[in-house]
């Protein structure tokens, strides 16, 4: 048995042993069900858009040296910069040197950020960096990770949060105090970061090449806020958001959000460079209300490798709706604790399989009950649990 194998089962122990994060697990799970069910009852139709949603990923990933040059030229006739990431190392090197040191860095919730450790990187760098979602800003705050694509403080209960809280704030809270009040303290100490911050960071729920359009969806406004109140935006995507059209990456966020129990977030955000006025004699002038500079950030980190594998490439199809985990029995038990440091669950094993190597996705993907209710669950029928065994093949003809 591996280091890290050993390491997993005593992580996956202190959650099961934890009552808060088995307490926070369980009411997201039963809440997340009943919005998923009351949405799709109300909108049916969404069942057979996410068929064609899962049409339009696949011509994508078909079509996506093409569709990177798209993007790259739609991106740079609109003022923004384009750059490409090989790796994880490469595109920490990159936005370091756009960041700098001794700035104020408002984040938003991204998992692609996780998965490069993006918040670290810049805080070594000497800066002072916030996550900006509720639930990341508490995962912040208790030095952990993220436990859920969608969700990533289901492990913390209103109990737990109200202590960190108070960490942050300097103020008292009992575990009773209502949850709006800590939502609202929140609002307070965040927007002073808004208004001061000089780099917003974000990633993107899907991006249409043929707009050079980003689209990202929220609730709590704090997107909107970290990508249009400071000077310089830099977005981080994969190269699995990108979709043909932008009439297809609605319908993609269409899909995503109700599926995440959404009949419609709150809101959605379409990014397509930097800010701009025309009207002083229709002359265009860059950066006027909202940022100056526009960074994308296309990474690799594996993808391209896992695009010509004929088993593993099905992967990238994923919307990150969470959908898979919420059904699966071991993550309703052990949460994210299950999985590598950024992708939970099994479709996390995959993930962490293609990003972070063989050597610390295999062992994640033993511990999958291969009951198949994910690809049950997945919008787009993501056959999770033939890669898993497909994984585990592999490793076991490796060793042998």
């Amino acid at each position: 048995m591996t280091d890290h194998f050993t390491l997993l089962i005593q992580v996956m122990d202190k959650v099961m042993d934890n009552p808060d994060a088995q307490r926070g697990i369980k009411r997201y799970i039963r809440n997340y069900w009943k919005a998923r069910n009351k949405t799709l009852e109300r909108h049916p139709e969404t069942v057979e858009l996410a068929k064609e949603v899962r049409r339009i990923k696949i011509e994508a990933l078909e079509n996506m040296d093409q569709l990177v040059k798209t993007l790259r030229e739609r991106i740079e006739e609109r003022g923004g910069h384009f750059h490409l990431a090989s790796t994880a190392e490469d595109a920490r090197n990159i936005i370091g040197e756009i960041v700098g040191s001794g700035k104020i860095v408002v984040k938003a919730k991204s998992m692609v950020t996780e998965e490069i450790m993006l918040r670290q990187h810049l805080e070594r760098l000497g800066n002072e960096v916030w996550e900006t979602d509720l639930g990341e800003l508490l995962v912040q705050l208790e030095k952990g990770k993220p436990m859920h694509m969608v969700a990533p403080a289901i492990h913390i209960p209103r109990e737990r949060a109200a202590n960190l809280i108070s960490r942050l704030t300097g103020k008292t809270y009992s575990p009773d105090t209502p949850i709006g009040q800590l939502v609202s303290e929140v609002r307070t100490f965040l927007r002073d970061k808004f208004i001061k911050a000089h780099v917003g960071i974000s990633g993107a729920n899907v991006v249409a090449a043929d707009t050079g359009s980003l689209i990202i969806v929220e609730n709590e406004g704090n997107i909107r806020l970290s990508t249009g109140l400071p000077p310089v935006h830099i977005a981080v995507i994969g190269y699995e958001k990108i979709v043909p059209t932008l009439v297809d990456a609605f319908k993609t966020v269409t899909v995503l959000m109700r599926y995440g129990g959404f009949p419609a977030t709150r809101y959605v955000n379409v990014i397509t460079g930097p800010s701009a006025t025309a009207d002083i004699e229709h002359q265009i002038i860059q950066g006027v209300h909202g940022p100056k500079e526009l960074h994308v950030v296309l990474l690799d980190n594996g993808r391209k490798k896992a695009l010509k594998d004929p088993v593993l490439r099905e992967a990238l199809l994923c919307l990150r709706c969470g959908a898979c985990l919420s059904t699966c029995p071991v993550f309703e038990e052990v949460a994210g604790a299950w999985g590598g440091h950024a992708y939970s669950g099994g479709i996390g094993a995959i993930w962490t399989y293609i990003t972070e190597g063989p050597g610390k996705g295999w062992p994640l993907a033993y511990m999958c009950a291969l009951m198949g209710r994910c690809k049950e669950a997945c919008p787009l029928n993501i056959d999770i649990p033939g890669m898993i065994r497909e994984i585990r093949k592999r490793h076991a003809s490796q060793s042998s």
